[in-house]
């Protein structure tokens, strides 16, 4: 029983930790997206793939599609197509500009 409850804590509390790491942004949720406060994503920082950029997380990895800005959560291995990306995040964190830098030819 105490490994179970130990596993499930650790496991929650990384689940906790790459859920926050995806975004660390307030504000600027309406147009023109002004406001914002934070820590934009760093593209540069993430994981080339033949597909995009991939952040890998302790148990969650953020996916986003450099065509077409589809963003995919990988959990356990196991992928789960989210969304794509949001006009606030296109205009805040500027994920076009990344992947046009990173040799990908962005249709969002």
């Amino acid at each position: 029983m105490v490994i179970g409850l130990l596993a499930t804590l650790l496991i929650s509390i990384a689940l906790f930790l790459d859920v926050r790491e995806m975004d660390k942004t307030d504000g600027g949720y309406e147009p023109p997206y002004t406001g914002v406060t934070g820590e934009t994503i760093d593209w540069d920082s993430m994981d080339l793939t033949s597909t995009g950029l991939v952040r890998r997380g302790h148990i969650i990895n953020f996916m986003v599609n450099g065509t077409t800005g589809m963003i995919t959560l990988q959990i356990f291995g196991v992928d789960y197509e989210a969304r794509k990306l949001s006009p606030r995040a296109i205009a805040v964190h500027k994920p076009r500009e990344a992947f046009i830098r990173r040799g990908f030819e962005p249709e969002f």
